[in-house]
Parts: C-alpha cells; sequence; structure tokens
C-alpha cells in the first residue's frame, strides 16, 4: 500500500490540466507519491511542479479513497489517494520528467478518454461547497 495524492488542477478558463503517461499512454490527473515526511498538500505541490511545471495553490481537499492499480509490467498495488482542488498560479503547462509524453489544458466537454476513479475526482473536486468525498463501507471509487 502507499500513500499517494493526485490534483484537479484548473486555470482561469476553467480547464483542467491532465498528463498523458509514458508508461500505459493513458490520459490522467497530476498524481504521485508522496515522499516520507511530507504532508498531502506539500506533495501534490510538488508532484504539479516536478510533471507539469506549473504552479499551484491548493484550494480544498476533494477526497481520499484506497484504489488498486495494476502496472503494465503486472505489478499489483493499492494506493490511498488523496486528491485536492487546485488553482494554477503560475508556470507553463509542459512536460517536465519521464513521467509524461504529453501535458496540456482540457475543456470539461472536451476531456480524453479517463479512467471512472479520474472522472470520480474531477466530479468531487467541481462540487463548489461539498465536503470531502469517502468510499463508504464496501463501494469503490
Amino acid at each position: 500500500m502507499f500513500p499517494t495524492v493526485s490534483a484537479v488542477v484548473l486555470n482561469d478558463r476553467g480547464e483542467i490540466l491532465l498528463g498523458q503517461r509514458s508508461d500505459n499512454g493513458q490520459w490522467s490527473l497530476p498524481a504521485g507519491l508522496m515522499d516520507p515526511g511530507e504532508q498531502p498538500a506539500e506533495a501534490i505541490v510538488r508532484e504539479v511542479l516536478e510533471e507539469t511545471a506549473v504552479q499551484i495553490k491548493v484550494e480544498r481537499l476533494a477526497g481520499v479513497a484506497l484504489h488498486e492499480v495494476t502496472y503494465p509490467n503486472g505489478d499489483h498495488c493499492q494506493m490511498l489517494n488523496t486528491w485536492f482542488r487546485c488553482r494554477a498560479v503560475g508556470g507553463e503547462a509542459r512536460v517536465n520528467d519521464s513521467e509524461s509524453i504529453a501535458v496540456g489544458w482540457f475543456a470539461m466537454d472536451g476531456l480524453p478518454e479517463l479512467s471512472p476513479f479520474a472522472h470520480r475526482r474531477i466530479r468531487t473536486a467541481l462540487e463548489d461547497g461539498a465536503p470531502a468525498w469517502f468510499a463508504q463501507p464496501g463501494e469503490t471509487p
């Protein structure tokens, strides 16, 4: 089990920041593993900057859930993901490390194919005034 963070980053046009992963070619929200001793909000600020060169401000906690991931090499992991609604405050979106092959801003009506878990995180982050989402016993994200 790994502690992870992810972000629904919005710009001033209401677009969402996504990256196309280099390991499987799928589009996803900026995300990553927390470093030892790092707070979740600190981790997502670092991860978004490392992956996309975009500086963000964390606006609120949007949710937390355990989800399973199987990597192309067959490794199977459980990720405890904490996700945040964030606002872009600087930088220019671009590929900034080897984890992505493309980075870009997408309008809600023009999103590429995303996992159901990514859609869950986007929906919960965009609900203004809503409390943080969490899976009920027996529910999957």
